[in-house]
This record gives structure tokens, sequence and C-alpha cells, in this order.
């Protein structure tokens, strides 16, 4: 037992060795991230594997994978070629966090109907290290969107749209990523290359696939968008709204 206790250490050595607070080694065991200690009475020890698995949740952390994802990894529940692909999925959605007031403040729309957005699952908070905010990308959608309201889209009926079209894009996304799971991940999984070959073709097929994935939804929906106005324009419109509209280099795009 001696030789054990020359290697084990209480939680605050553990905690300043590892360069984590006491509170954050505990929070990561109730998340199942850390084995429990070895108890001897009321004194919890720690081992060398638990200074391991700090270090290793510290660098996929920094990699800016989730707790639930590192959590898997280390579970063994997902390939050791996953963590480079789930590092470059997390770098595209890696951004500053922002209260609701801040984001607020930062792009000029009201509070309150930010909070209109939020409950309708629109605005959608996230979590990192415990610490909930909004992407200060978001920013962005939420000046756009102010926009609409200004020219005198009313804000009910815009949020019953976007609640209708992010249901629509969910579902379609869900496919798409079933797509590249079935045709792209599983058969990388199976082919007898490296671990670091499979991550390395992985995260290639992710970001050749993403950016281009992205230019065909937004192009086919602003076609789309164009010619539903024009049609409309034409079944509705005098002659005077017609030729203005045709005069716009967007109406023949």
């Amino acid at each position: 037992m001696a030789t054990a206790q020359r290697t084990e250490r209480r939680v605050a050595d553990l905690a300043r060795v590892s360069g984590v607070s006491v509170d954050t080694i505990r929070f990561y065991q109730k998340r199942g991230l850390l084995p429990p200690p070895r108890r001897e009475g009321r004194v919890a020890w720690y081992g060398p594997e638990h200074e391991e698995r700090l270090a290793r949740i510290r660098e996929l952390q920094a990699r800016g994978l989730s707790l639930a994802l590192i959590r898997r990894l280390l579970d063994g529940e997902l390939d050791a070629a996953d963590a480079p692909l789930a590092a470059a999925v997390a770098d595209e959605t890696k951004d500053e966090l922002l209260s609701l007031g801040e984001l607020a403040r930062r792009t000029g729309v009201p509070e309150e109907h930010l909070e209109a957005v939020a409950r309708e699952g629109l605005l959608v908070p996230q979590q990192r290290d415990g610490v909930s905010g909004y992407a200060a990308s978001d920013a962005q959608l939420m000046t756009a969107g102010m926009r609409l309201l200004e020219v005198g889209l009313p804000l009910p009926e815009l949020l019953a749209l976007a609640r209708r079209q992010n249901e629509m894009t969910r579902a379609i996304a869900e496919e798409a990523v079933a797509m590249f799971d079935a045709h792209v991940r599983a058969p990388l999984r199976d082919a007898p290359i490296s671990d670091a070959e499979r991550a390395e073709r992985l995260v290639e097929a992710f970001r050749t696939l993403l950016p281009n994935v992205t230019t065909l939804v937004a192009q086919h929906f602003r076609r789309v968008l164009l010619q539903v106005a024009r049609e409309h324009l034409e079944a509705v419109g005098d002659d005077a709204e017609i030729a203005a509209a045709a005069s716009e280099p967007e109406w023949g795009a």
C-alpha cells in the first residue's frame, strides 16, 4: 500500500499538478469523464490514470470538442479517427459566446425580440465548459432579421416562417449527415488503412463537402425565391412594378 500512496494524490494535489480546479475535477466525475477515485475511509486517492485522463481531456477541449464527445472518445465508443473529424466540425462552429443582453447591444435588436426568437427555438444557446451563451455569429442573423422588420414584415409571421424553415432545414441536414456517415465514414472505417490515414481522409471529405453543400443549398433557395417572386409579380403586379423589377440585376440572376 505504501507504494500505491507514493503514486496517488488527494484531489487538491491532483488539481494543482493538472492545472484544473477541484470543482472541475468533481464536475468531470459527475459527467463520467473521470473514473471514481480509490477510497480509503473518507479519503479519496487519485492515481496516474486520473492525471493522464485530465491531460487528455484538456487536449481534446483545446481542439474544440464538447465534453459529451470527449466522454465517448475516452470510453472507446468512437474510433480514434473520429477525433480529428470532430475537431474539424468544432472548428467550424467555434465562436465567441455572448449573453442575450450582449447580443442585443451588439446588434441593436431589442432584447425582447431576441427572447421571442429564443422561445421559438430559432436562437439556441450553446454550452461550453458549463458556460451558456449565444454565438457571436448570431449577431449577423439577428441584424438581417431586424432589417426584414424595418421594411414592414410582421414579427409573428416572420417567426412562424423561420420556424418552418428551421424544421425543414434540420430534417435535410440530418439526411445529409446520415449520407456522409453511410457513404464516407462507414467505408473508411472498414478500409484496411491506418487510423491516421482514415482521420485525414475523413477530415478532407468533410472540408470538401461542407462549403459545397452550403453553396448548393444557398444558391438553390435563392434561385427558387427569385422564381416565385417573378411568378407572383407576373400574376398580380401592374406594368410599373414588373418593369421596375425587371430592371434589377437580381431579377435575371
